[in-house]
């Protein structure tokens, strides 16, 4: 095995997930009609409330606006990680994912393959979504839309291991639906993506320290600084190891010998 092998590897797998992913237009709706729900609606509801409580100027509502829309792209690579993963159970169920795994390359790398082609796809539904935003005019610093892009390449990866790591204890594609909303609802809501993390402490010492070390939650503070040209260590640290777990216990998960698989008879 050479440099080329891998290389042809990773493009045939990152290929066939673009081409999925033209072919499959409603999954690319879907992943923009949830955060644009949540943009305009959830926001047209918090400008009715502060409007009827003290009467702003609208400048605040647009500051609401610009603060949730890095929970938004979170919210984008969160539901596409899951997606991911749905793909990861259909294709073990239908066989393809068995031919995937007894190639003779490494299992890590091609797990990590799949990982690198689900990121992209996410990356490219966030500028999507960030571009429909600048059009209702919530803007950030041109500057910002370059900065972010190593942010979602890293939380892009760390969420869509996580949901490598979950579709290898899914045993059928009926099961899918409860875990993910098991996992995804929790972590969205219990994290930074809304409401910043002072106002939960304020609330809730339970929740505050819930959302505090949420995986979600430093994977929006790394995007929402990077967006406006900052830099968060601690976010980014956090980010990093969770990547560094998830994707480690996945592959673990995916090896016949050891993990999950064994159970299912097999890749």
């Amino acid at each position: 095995m050479n440099i080329l092998h891998f290389w042809r590897a990773l493009w045939g797998i990152t290929g066939r997930e673009l081409r999925r992913f033209v072919t499959q237009r409603e999954r690319f709706i879907s992943a923009l009609v949830r955060p644009l729900v949540w943009l305009f609606v959830f926001a047209a509801g918090f400008r009715a409330a502060l409007g009827l409580a003290i009467n702003p100027p609208y400048q605040t509502y647009i500051l609401y606006e610009v603060y949730i829309t890095p929970g938004l792209i979170g919210m984008i690579q969160l539901f596409n990680g899951m997606q991911s993963s749905l793909s990861m159970v259909y294709d073990r169920e239908m066989g393809s994912m068995r031919s995937l795994l007894v190639s003779p390359l490494p299992r890590w790398f091609l797990l990590l393959s799949k990982l690198l082609a689900g990121t992209f796809v996410s990356i490219l539904q966030v500028y999507v979504f960030l571009a429909i935003a600048w059009a209702y005019k919530i803007h950030a610093p041109w500057q910002g839309y370059l900065y972010i892009i190593p942010a979602l390449i890293l939380s892009g990866l760390m969420l869509g291991a996580l949901g490598l790591l979950l579709s290898s204890f899914i045993k059928q594609l009926e099961n899918f639906a409860g875990v993910m909303n098991f996992v995804i609802f929790p972590m969205f809501f219990l994290s930074t993506a809304l409401y910043p993390l002072w106002k939960l402490k304020e609330s809730s010492p339970l929740l505050y320290h819930l959302a505090k070390y949420n995986p979600f939650s430093q994977a929006v503070e790394l995007t929402r600084f990077a967006l406006y040209g900052q830099y968060n260590q601690e976010a980014l640290l956090f980010t990093l190891a969770a990547f560094v777990v998830f994707i480690s216990a996945a592959i673990i998960g995916y090896n016949p010998s050891k993990g999950m698989m064994i159970k299912k008879g097999g890749g």
